[in-house]
């Protein structure tokens, strides 16, 4: 079966009422369970918009090994994928941090690594920054591209939403809090963050490198930019020369279920380098 991976529920979907309807009589009288979560050969995966690509690439390489077995992937951001483990609405989150020791009820299972760059239009001269040019500009001390070599033009700040880890990574390493920051654009997953910024010559934003470097390939007017004078890329994520790097993890409970743990094994195999290195994403060493 061919697993899904999708960000919402659809309205259209909600809107069936008649289909509602016949679903709610078949749960009353126990035709057919309440939802996915829980089918014997199903797997949902919840949580982080960075992770989700490559789980849903790996959840496809999976379904072709163990025909019979339907992986889907939702979005929502690490911290759906926290909750929704906690609630038991899903076998495996998606957090794409480190756990915190008040998630110590979780087991994080590190599927690869990643890095969180700042990216701008690829027509604006400015090559990189400082950390603390950074934190100037994220807090209106900068607000003009002028100050920095680039053109006269006001800067335009895109952001990230409450509940997303490359949010909490950014505000970490540079030492600000989310009150700090009047931002003009708030975004949720990496993918708007780049269409945003992909669109406005004078935004700025930050996103993770591997969708961006996957999203330039693809013919996206960005470009990352250096942090302190080191590129960001992939490769020197990988060598640990990167600064702002991350886990990209699977969560779980203490005991996850049989099926939830053969995915991660295999998620965690040498098997999966080739998937997880095509997506620009670094895998862990083993």
């Amino acid at each position: 079966m061919i697993s899904s991976y999708r960000s919402i529920v659809s309205p259209k979907t909600l809107a069936k009422f008649g289909a509602a309807f016949a679903l709610a009589a078949a749960i009353l009288y126990g035709f057919i369970p309440e939802s996915g979560y829980g089918e014997q050969n199903r797997i949902l995966l919840t949580g982080s918009s960075t992770i989700a690509p490559l789980a849903a690439e790996l959840a496809r390489a999976y379904e072709k090994a163990h025909p019979g077995t339907r992986i889907d992937v939702e979005t929502g951001g690490s911290s759906r994928g926290i909750s929704d483990i906690r609630r038991g609405l899903a076998d495996i989150g998606m957090v794409s941090r480190a756990l915190k020791p008040t998630e110590s009820d979780l087991v994080s299972h590190l599927v690869a690594r990643d890095g969180v760059a700042l990216i701008i239009h690829k027509t604006n001269p400015v090559d990189g920054l400082t950390s603390d040019q950074t934190s100037a500009l994220y807090t209106r001390k900068i607000a003009n591209w002028s100050a920095l070599g680039g053109p006269d033009q006001k800067v335009v700040l895109v952001h990230k939403a409450q509940g997303r880890s490359t949010l909490e990574i950014f505000l970490k390493y540079f030492g600000l809090s989310d009150d700090d920051i009047r931002p003009d654009v708030v975004i949720g997953d990496n993918e708007q963050g780049i269409k945003t910024v992909a669109a406005n010559p004078s935004a700025i934003g930050y996103v993770s490198i591997g969708t961006a470097e996957t999203a330039i390939e693809h013919g996206a007017s960005i470009k990352l930019l250096h942090l302190d004078g080191i590129a960001a890329s992939t490769a020197l994520v990988a060598d640990g020369r990167f600064p702002m790097t991350r886990a990209l993890n699977f969560v779980t409970k203490d005991t996850s279920s049989p099926k939830a743990a053969d995915f991660i094994a295999f998620a965690q195999s040498d098997s999966a380098d080739a998937l997880i290195r095509s997506l620009a994403f670094v895998p862990p060493k083993r």
